[in-house]
């Protein structure tokens, strides 16, 4: 690593390598470092991504980090215990195995973690046969006997979803408040079936899930379950900096967290901006990408900007 660079990017998945190659197109010094473990990295394949649909997590961040080092970025694996403004407008970026450097602006991409239901047997499905979202995995169990494990007040909308891809959904009421009537009657009228009780586990025959469990013993036996996480912004590293995250609430049930910013991913912190799920919770893995090219085309305007006003001091100091 160099001492000093213009951006340090905190986190290499898609948001954070998407903004690096875009800074590193405008030929900025751009470092990333990033610990290796993307959020979607359970999965089979990234979808809805144009051009690169189906691709495995660990190929795709290959294939960025691989465009990064063509254009003269640096990767480093690691993680950043802390950032600390500087008197000049910059930052002091410590790493958890004590080496540090210096940054004009920092991109933090760090993502998010799901927190799953207390359900035994569920973290190990995960990214498999245990979903969350439609739009990224739900063609592929797709005619498939889906439940879907009511936890709070986006069940009946995530059920909605899942039943637009299967004749053969579920309703596991489980630890969600009780369904209206009209909610019951739209289930009702759709064809899905309702589960009453509290599941406790789930059950896998060679490799696959088989059945869902309740609490009453009863197995009902399902393909696949989605499930509503709570996302947490992995957020700690800003904290040092001042920004605290914001809860993202529905029907008063706190989803997710993240950390506000502009639509450019500019924080209240000056210098520091955001992109991903860092900052948006139910962004997918292209509208990730997208939004550190957005955030590297922010912070590359404000270097400009900003090294224009340092060369006109620098001439006038010379005269």
């Amino acid at each position: 690593m160099n001492e000093k660079y213009d951006v340090v990017v905190v986190g290499g998945g898609a948001a954070g390598l998407g903004g690096a190659v875009t800074l590193a197109r405008s030929r900025r010094s751009v470092l990333v470092v990033d610990a290796g473990d993307p959020r979607n990295a359970p999965a089979e394949g990234v979808h809805n991504y144009l051009g690169r649909e189906g691709t495995p997590p660990g190929e795709l961040l290959a294939l960025g980090r691989a465009e990064l080092k063509a254009y003269g970025g640096e990767l480093v694996s690691g993680t950043v215990s802390s950032a600390q403004a500087l008197g000049d407008g910059g930052f002091r970026v410590r790493l958890a195995d004590g080496g540090q450097v210096l940054a004009r602006r920092l991109l933090v991409t760090t993502g998010l973690t799901d927190e799953l239901p207390d359900v035994e047997g569920l973290a190990g499905r995960w990214g498999r046969d245990v979903l969350h979202c439609p739009y990224c995995h739900g063609w592929e169990v797709r005619d498939r006997a889906i439940g879907v494990l009511a936890t709070g007040p986006m069940a009946m909308h995530q059920t909605l979803l899942f039943r637009q891809l299967s004749d053969d959904v579920t309703l596991f009421t489980h630890t969600a408040p009780s369904l209206s009537a009209d909610e019951r009657e739209e289930l009702d009228a759709v064809g899905v079936t309702v589960v009453e009780g509290e599941v406790t586990a789930l059950e896998v025959t060679g490799d696959r899930l088989t059945g869902v469990r309740l609490r009453s013993g009863e197995v009902v036996a399902r393909e696949a379950l989605a499930v509503a996480p709570r996302a947490t912004a992995r957020a700690g590293v800003l904290a040092g900096l001042g920004l605290e995250t914001a809860e993202l609430e529905v029907g008063g049930h706190v989803i997710a967290t993240y950390v506000p910013a502009d639509a450019q991913g500019a924080t209240s912190v000056p210098g520091v901006w955001v992109a991903g799920n860092v900052a948006d919770p139910r962004a997918q893995v292209i509208a990730s990408a997208a939004a550190g090219v957005g955030a590297a085309a922010a912070i590359n305007a404000d270097l400009v900007h900003e090294d224009a006003r340092a060369a006109v001091a620098a001439r006038r100091a010379s005269r």
